[in-house]
Order: structure tokens, then C-alpha cells, then sequence
């Protein structure tokens, strides 16, 4: 029986089909409005999925527009009711549900002070919808598995579209329109060597590094939420201050070393740890002679992180089912969290 994880990660592409036919003309007008705006402070407001997804879009502003964004830690609105300046300040938030009060609360408390807030949203008559000034809608329907696969996909596109506008660039832009097609032909790309190592493992690390270290945070997520296996991200730059002294004979690592600079290290990075007997699943481009799994690419390779996580979902929805267990029903949790 194909889970819902499964079917709603297939969906995928779809929906970014229909969310890039949308709301143009809006992504258009914020982008005049961001590059005639001066902000002196950029923040990602979001939790779990939504926060790597976050996380992403930061990468891009920073690498593409050379704005430093951070993550708001949000219990300093919430809890600590700290006095924080918001004038000149950005603020983005994603989310699936728009409902999560550690998050409906800092993009009011921004927006009330005077700050450029927006929401890219699922549910967009959420409460974070009506407290953003900007709330943009993901277009990924209604998502059932408690693992989000398709909206934290479409959360990507949304985080790219938002940098595509800002920007005004055209390469970026032509890139979106193309991912529709790219999704669905990572979703065929055979993972099935990563479920032959990873069914009877205890834990797992998983490293990225620059734009593929969102993904990294996710799958790791994911290797939690779905298969109960004990999973840590790591960058490839942080393994050598200190997590490598977890790597014993066997120990499983994954690595998705997708295009651009970072790659190099990476690979690099796998042959050392194969050294030490790390039981190594490079993930990388089908240029890549010593990958154990083929990433799929993107139109450009600052968009790759979309369609990587894209196979992997599919993996990730076997591998629960081969440890026993069903995805679309994870221990403990419920698919709205509110948290303060």
C-alpha cells in the first residue's frame, strides 16, 4: 500500500507547477518593493521543515543579493519579551499551516513596529496570513501526512520565486519554470542501494554544505520523523570539530554534494571518511564517477536543492516502510504544532 508521504511527495511537482502559473504578478510587485527598500537587519521566522526551507531562501539573499539574514530565535518575542528594534528590518516567515503562535506573534510584533513582513504560507486565511503584510500562498493544497514533503518542496520554490523578484533575474526565473519537469524526473531516480543500508541502522549523520545544507537539516528531519532512526546534519566544514569522533567501521553517512562550490570539498570529504571506514552514500550529479546516489539537477545549479530533496523523499517514505512502520503516522506527533 503506497502511504500518503509517498503520493503527496509524487504530487510535488504539480504543485509547483500550478504555484509558478500564480501569483506573478504579486511576486513581481514585492520584488519593486524589496529592491526600493533599504533594510539595515534581515530575519527567517519558521520552525521544523519550514525553517529549512528558510534557511534556503537565506542562502540565496545572502549569496545573490549580499544581505546577511539570521534566524530569529523566536522566544525572545514570545517568552521573553525582549525590546527589539524593528525598524528597517525584513522579516520572512514560511509555513504549512500558518498557525504556530512562536511564529504568528514575531511577524505581527515586527509588522507593528514598522518592519517589511511577509508570509509564505499554505493556508492563506492562517492567522500568520492575516498578520504579515505580504502573505504569499504556497499553493501545495491540503498536505495529510504529518511529514511535509510537498509543501516544504513548494516552500523552496516560494523562497526562490521571493529571491527570482528581488533580483529581477531572469536566468533564476527561467530556471523556476523548468522545475515542474526536473521534479518529475527525480521523483524516478533509483535510491533503493541507501534502504538496503539504512533499514538496519541506529543512527545516521548527514552532511551538506552551503545551499545543500537545508537539505541535509531536512532529510535528517525526515530520518527522524518517518524511521525513528537518530539522525544529526552536519556541514561538511563542521565534521572535523568533533562529530567525526562518532565515525566507527560501518557508520552510515550521507552526503549530498550537489553542484556549485562547496561540491568539491564534499567529495573530497567521502573519500576521507570511506578511509575511516564510514559506510559513505554520496549522494551527487551523474558526473560524479564515485556517487553511490544520482542527484538530480535543476536548469541551474542554485535551484538543485529542490529537486534532491525531491528523491530523497521518495526514499525516505520506502525506508519507513522497510523498518516497519508507517510514515504517515509518526510517534508523538500531530501535523499542526503550537508552540509559544
Amino acid at each position: 500500500m503506497t502511504s500518503m508521504m509517498l503520493k503527496e511527495a509524487l504530487s510535488a511537482a504539480d504543485c509547483v507547477a500550478l504555484q509558478l502559473a500564480s501569483d506573478g504578478d504579486r511576486y513581481a510587485e514585492l520584488g519593486r518593493k524589496l529592491r526600493s527598500t533599504s533594510f539595515s537587519t534581515a530575519l527567517t521566522i519558521a520552525r521544523g521543515s519550514s525553517d529549512h526551507a528558510c534557511a534556503y531562501a537565506a542562502y540565496l539573499i545572502m549569496a545573490r543579493l549580499g544581505r546577511v539574514v539570521a534566524s530569529l530565535p523566536m522566544s525572545l518575542v514570545t517568552l521573553n519579551k525582549s525590546p527589539l528594534i524593528t525598524r528597517d528590518t525584513l522579516a520572512i516567515s514560511i509555513s504549512q499551516s500558518g498557525q504556530s503562535p512562536d511564529v504568528v506573534e514575531p511577524i505581527r510584533y515586527f509588522r507593528d513596529g514598522g518592519a517589511t513582513t511577509i508570509a509564505l504560507v499554505n493556508d492563506i486565511d492562517s492567522p500568520l496570513a492575516h498578520a504579515a503584510e505580504w502573505a504569499i500562498p504556497l499553493r501545495a493544497g491540503k498536505e495529510q501526512s504529518v511529514a511535509a514533503t510537498k509543501s516544504f518542496i513548494t516552500s523552496m520554490v516560494a523562497g526562490a520565486r521571493l529571491v527570482a523578484a528581488w533580483q529581477n533575474d531572469p536566468e533564476l526565473l527561467a530556471g523556476l519554470e523548468a522545475l515542474p519537469e526536473s521534479l518529475r524526473a527525480a521523483t524516478k531516480e533509483d535510491w533503493s542501494s541507501a534502504i538496503e543500508v539504512l533499514a538496519p541502522a541506529r543512527n545516521i549523520m548527514v552532511v551538506g554544505r552551503g545551499i545543500s545544507f537545508p537539505v541535509a537539516l531536512e532529510a535528517s528531519l525526515k530520518f527522524k520523523e518517518t524511521s525513528a532512526l537518530q539522525a544529526e546534519a552536519f556541514s561538511g566544514a563542521e565534521i572535523k570539530h568533533g562529530p567525526m569522533a562518532l565515525i566507527e567501521e560501518g557508520y552510515p553517512l550521507v552526503i549530498f554534494a550537489t553542484r556549485g562550490p562547496t561540491q568539491a570539498s564534499l567529495l573530497q570529504l567521502a573519500t576521507e571518511m570511506r578511509g575511516r571506514g564510514a559506510r559513505v552514500l554520496l549522494a551527487a550529479p551523474a558526473d560524479v564517477a564515485e556517487r553511490d546516489l544520482t542527484l538530480p539537477v535543476a536548469a541551474t545549479p542554485d535551484l538543485d536543492p529542490i529537486v534532491a530533496i525531491q528523491a530523497f523523499y521518495v526514499m525516505a517514505a520506502q525506508l519507513s516502510a522497510a523498518r516497519g512502520m508507517d510514515p504517515d503516522a509518526p510517534r508523538h506527533l500531530s501535523k499542526v504544532t503550537k508552540t509559544n
